[in-house]
């Protein structure tokens, strides 16, 4: 069988993304984005520990998701934050240019090669497939 799977060829940190913008006729240096997205993140972080949600036009809704452990408590006076809740997590929900849809519409599918032999183990033994299926 084979499958579609993203293939991520970069990470890029708060630096290198300042200076990406920094590159696109932006009359502001790398430090001064840097900075700017810094705060940024800072404050969205402080806004979702508030119980805010935060929305980014065109990228995502940062939201704070809660998984509670099977089984749930009884009682108000059973529950337990430490017994009833699993985990906490950040979720990101895409937007208006970003939404599902324009990803579906703008997206650019390109076959990809393995990265190494163990991938393509149970994976039908090659490395790709002509008919759009491949990595």
């Amino acid at each position: 069988m084979w499958f579609a799977y993203p293939v991520i060829e970069e990470t890029l940190n708060l630096e290198a993304l300042a200076e990406h913008m920094s590159n696109h006729n932006s009359p502001f240096s790398k430090g001064v984005i840097k900075g700017l997205l810094t705060d940024m993140v800072n404050c969205i972080k402080e806004q979702l520990l508030e119980g805010k949600n935060v929305k980014i036009d065109d990228l995502a809704i940062f939201s704070i998701g809660v998984k509670n452990a099977k089984g749930g408590a009884e009682s108000e006076e059973d529950f337990s934050v430490t017994k009833n809740i699993k985990n906490v997590k950040l979720r990101a929900r895409a937007t208006g240019t970003l939404s599902v849809k324009a990803l579906n519409l703008e997206a650019t599918l390109k076959k990809a090669v393995a990265l190494s032999d163990s991938q393509t183990t149970g994976a039908g033994g090659e490395s790709g497939n002509e008919e759009g299926g491949g990595n």
